[in-house]
């Protein structure tokens, strides 16, 4: 059996120390919202609950309409995602497989994307949407996410993509596969660590944002679940546990994706990176 040097003690037990303060706020955040204010305020604020209350996600699911607030997030974060996915791969693949004159200037053109912050532009979009009449319909929120993280994922992929040899798209077309077989039968596929790492920047930038969805979404039919947990907490002040019950059910759907795609996103970042 291999013996652990003192130094090599020294580095785990600092790196443990480190993951148990990185996990204490998870971890509070769930006991939190699992216990009464006289707990939270009083004597057990960092201990497990004495009494759990699981009400208190019941009274944010039905009270709160924490669930219908969880389906409008999860409806406009996947197709967010698929709009992402399906059109920076397919820019990519035109502008990394195809030789046209002025690839390189759109090219260009896309990543001016990443210098825009998305909260710069609320004036003319709320502009646009009010006179599409898309305000309070999950379009005003789908439509703007995508575009402005569709220049990230024209990055991620072209990163990835460019590392992929031409001589597979020269064998599937001597094969007979078209245009669209080669992208969807070689290079989809072979995307998978790209597509995971597309989805999750996607997905935290869906998930988490509040001032679109606080602008263009007023009524409580298509509010998101970050909006929806801004009003629990001014309908519920004077009782802390659903509120703590919704703050978890807004964070840990982020935590979950990330612990189930770190892998293959790590992947993409490997894949992609410049080889000196």
């Amino acid at each position: 059996m291999k013996t652990v040097k003192g130094k090599e003690a020294l580095v785990y037990l600092l790196f443990g120390f480190w993951a148990l303060i990185n996990l204490f706020p998870v971890y509070w955040m769930f006991t939190f919202s699992l216990k009464s204010n006289e707990e939270i305020f009083g004597a057990n604020v960092a201990g497990l609950p004495k009494e759990w209350l699981w009400s208190n996600y019941t009274e944010a699911m039905t009270t709160g309409n924490m669930g219908r607030y969880f389906l409008n997030s999860t409806i406009i974060a996947v197709i967010t995602i698929i709009i992402v996915l399906l059109v920076s791969m397919m820019a990519t693949f035109a502008l990394t497989r195809f030789i046209w004159k002025g690839r390189k200037k759109m090219n260009s053109f896309f990543m001016l994307g990443l210098t825009i912050p998305i909260h710069a532009a609320i004036v003319p979009i709320y502009i646009l949407i009010s006179r599409l009449h898309w305000i309070n319909t999950y379009q005003a929120l789908i439509i703007p996410y995508a575009a402005f993280s569709l220049a990230m994922g024209i990055l991620i992929c072209t990163g990835f993509m460019t590392e992929l040899p031409i001589d597979l798209d020269e064998a599937a077309c001597i094969d007979g596969c078209g245009v669209w077989g080669i992208f969807f039968r070689i290079i989809v596929p072979l995307m998978k660590p790209a597509v995971a790492a597309i989805s999750i920047y996607t997905f935290l930038q869906c998930w988490n944002e509040l001032m679109f969805a606080t602008i263009f979404i007023s009524d409580g039919v298509h509010r998101t679940l970050p909006v929806g947990v801004q009003a629990l907490a001014g309908q519920y002040m004077k009782r802390w546990g659903p509120i703590g019950a919704a703050m978890v059910m807004a964070t840990f759907p982020m935590l979950l994706a990330y612990v189930f795609l770190s892998r293959k996103i790590q992947d993409s970042f490997i894949a992609g990176a410049v080889k000196g």
